[in-house]
């Protein structure tokens, strides 16, 4: 995205030429300003005439000279505000200078006034003023392209589409750039009929100019966002200039993509790239394409060569990294990582991808050194969850419980994720009960929080204390009587460890009706019919949940089913399938254990 300008920069015309040609300036020059108010003052020439009216004397006036500028005559009020304006800018008080100039826009109908209003609204995001100002300058100045194009761009944005096209066919018929594509991407965020009738004035201004390249790009990118691909595409493939042009030539990978023909945009783009060698959203978009497609090893000669031609562009460099890490090329993606860290450019996600780098090396001192470093923002929290995570499997529970004290104590605001990710941790390492008392020691802290209340639950499940289990869920439902996790766990843990399947099924059946794709949902529905005894019903939900969600819980649910209704051989099937991927499964093993008398099927 290009920098927004600043009010200083582009045409300055508060002293305004009547021929207003451009010239440049800045809010910081009242000086200059002055010196132009001062022949503001009702004259119309640069110097006086003689006292018998013929006009000075000047040397070498036998010399063509181009004609000094005109000056229009401004009044006292409106200089005094312009000036006003212009050093209320010089201090930064630019909603002030705003308000001046659109009021004397407004006023004067001057062209040069209205512009450097126009600048100052759109360099202060000010919409209104920006549209305002943008249509006094575009009606002031009917023959300049720019001021148009400025007002065709504001009406786009305001969703005045009608009248936009009017200004662009405008600046189309002066040959200028009309900004079709901004005008059609404008679009995206609007209701159906607006976007077919903008498609119609893009027909009819087609019906005018039919070879117009933005135009054609303009109506392709509304196709797209109407849902119809391929007729943006078949659009775009008979146009000559698309395959030329840079922007329709990456709308027209785009579409490829998502109309599942993402090998054909690879030779659409390296044509594109022969074409255009110094174009780097090309050379990126094929970068990027490569990885999709995982040709990982093109995609990290493709981001190198981007990134040896822009040396100072470090989310290319980032970007080469994650395609290392990919590859799985630890040591070359460490170089890039460790290149980020030096030139202090994203800092905390080269920190967290060393950390994953040094892992994958086995190298894991390094590793939790890395993710230590890592602050506050989106991976500062899967940072502490892989040092955790390493630590407790290393055994080394009471290093793992002080780190993660000391940075709940220097990032507060974590405090919660924190005691649930260490308790989670503990928990899956088999320290139920350190896991009990990390989270204990978070309700403390803080007691109504449904989170720690929901794992506390969970972790009760574990100790056989179905007691606590219930009065945390409760205490959850009650506060959100929607809570579909705590319906479901709730509902599950009647179904699965006691003889209360009425009210169990009615939970699980509030949680269905809020998530009723929720494979988890699924099985705990199907597993409370098969406890009543509907085994057919019992059958066809966790299929369902198995359909989505190929977990090791639900395969033995449903062998189980299979095996009760007498279908032994499709039960060893479904439990096979599910011990290729689970071998260690306890839930599998004991299952069929249960059933068979075996492990071994």
């Amino acid at each position: 995205m290009m920098p927004r300008q600043s009010p200083g920069q582009g045409r300055q015309n508060v002293a305004v030429p009547a021929r207003h040609q451009a010239r440049q300036g800045t809010m910081n020059r009242p000086l200059a300003l002055i010196t132009a108010f001062a022949f503001l003052s009702g004259c119309q020439t640069f110097a006086p005439n003689e006292p018998d009216g013929t006009p000075p004397i000047q040397e070498a006036d036998q010399v063509a000279k181009p004609a000094p500028d005109e000056y229009g005559s401004f009044s006292e009020d409106t200089l005094y505000s312009l000036l006003s304006a212009e050093l209320a800018g010089q201090r930064n008080r630019f909603d002030i200078a705003l308000g001046n100039y659109v009021q004397q826009a407004q006023a004067t109908h001057d062209p040069g006034v209205a512009e450097r209003a126009f600048r100052i609204a759109e360099y202060l995001g000010a919409e209104q003023a920006a549209l305002d100002s943008a249509l006094i300058w575009a009606d002031a100045a009917p023959t300049d392209i720019d001021a148009q194009r400025a007002a065709a761009v504001q009406l786009a944005r305001a969703g005045r589409y009608d009248e936009s096209m009017t200004f662009m066919e405008q600046v189309l018929q002066r040959q200028g750039n009309t900004h079709f594509d901004f005008l059609a991407l404008s679009a995206a965020e609007t209701d159906p009929d607006t976007r077919a009738g903008l498609l119609q004035g893009f027909d009819r201004l087609l019906r005018k100019y039919p070879d117009n390249s933005q135009l054609l790009f303009g109506k392709a990118i509304l196709l797209q966002q109407d849902g119809r691909a391929e007729d943006a595409l078949e659009l775009l493939e008979d146009q000559p200039a698309s395959a030329r042009e840079v922007s329709p030539l990456l709308l027209r990978a785009r579409l490829l993509q998502s109309l599942g023909r993402g090998e054909e945009a690879l030779p659409l783009l390296e044509k594109g790239i022969r074409q255009n060698p110094e174009d780097k959203r090309l050379r990126l978009t094929y970068a990027r394409l490569l990885v999709e497609h995982d040709r990982l090893d093109d995609a990290k000669g493709e981001f190198s060569k981007l990134v040896q031609e822009n040396p100072n562009d470090d989310d290319l460099r980032f970007s080469l990294a994650l395609v290392c890490l990919e590859a799985e090329a630890w040591e070359e993606a460490i170089v890039y990582l460790d290149e980020l860290v030096e030139r202090r450019s994203h800092v905390d996600a080269a920190h967290y991808n060393l950390g994953r780098a040094y892992e994958e090396l086995k190298d894991n001192d390094s590793a939790l050194l890395e993710y230590a470093q890592v602050g506050p923002g989106n991976e500062f929290l899967p940072a502490q969850q892989r040092q955790t995570e390493l630590l407790v499997r290393a055994g080394r529970y009471a290093e793992a419980s002080q780190r993660l004290a000391k940075a709940r104590d220097a990032q507060p605001d974590y405090a919660i994720q924190l005691y649930l990710l260490e308790a989670e941790a503990l928990s899956n390492n088999g320290q139920v009960d350190a896991a009990w008392a990390t989270i204990n020691q978070g309700l403390e802290q803080f007691p109504d929080e449904l989170n720690l209340l929901y794992t506390r639950a969970m972790l009760a499940e574990k100790r056989d204390d179905l007691a606590q289990l219930e009065t945390d869920l409760r205490f959850i439902l009650e506060r959100e009587p929607e809570h579909a996790m705590a319906l479901n766990a709730l509902g599950y843990t009647l179904a699965d460890r006691t003889t209360r399947y009425a009210e169990a099924r009615e939970l699980i059946e509030r949680a269905h009706q809020l998530n009723p794709d929720d494979p988890a949902i699924l099985d705990s529905l199907g597993w409370v019919n098969y406890r009543m005894g509907n085994l057919d019903e019992a059958e066809r939900l966790l299929s369902q949940a198995l359909e989505k969600f190929p977990d090791h819980e639900v395969a033995a649910h449903l062998g189980e089913v299979l095996w009760a209704q007498g279908k032994q051989d499709d039960a060893k099937r479904v439990w096979r399938a599910a011990l290729q991927g689970n071998p260690d499964s306890p839930i599998l093993r004991s299952t069929v254990l249960r059933l068979t008398g075996s492990e071994k099927l």
